[in-house]
């Protein structure tokens, strides 16, 4: 699998990062961010964050099995 980078910064993301950035903007989006980028971007903590992908997690969401 290829690995995916930031956009900003060139850090790999890890896969739950793909995932919370298709989920947060769109499947289609071409632009990747890290965890410190993404939250930095939208306005929030890294913290808010992880627990978003927890809670996405928790409900079942496709995008981080």
């Amino acid at each position: 699998m290829k690995s995916i980078k930031c956009t900003f910064c060139g850090e790999t993301l890890t896969k739950d990062l793909i995932g919370l950035n298709k989920k947060l903007h769109g499947k289609t989006n071409t632009k990747t961010l890290c965890l410190p980028c993404l939250a930095d971007y939208i306005g929030c903590t890294e913290d808010d964050l992880l627990i978003k992908i927890e809670e996405y997690k928790e409900q079942g969401c496709t995008l981080f099995k």
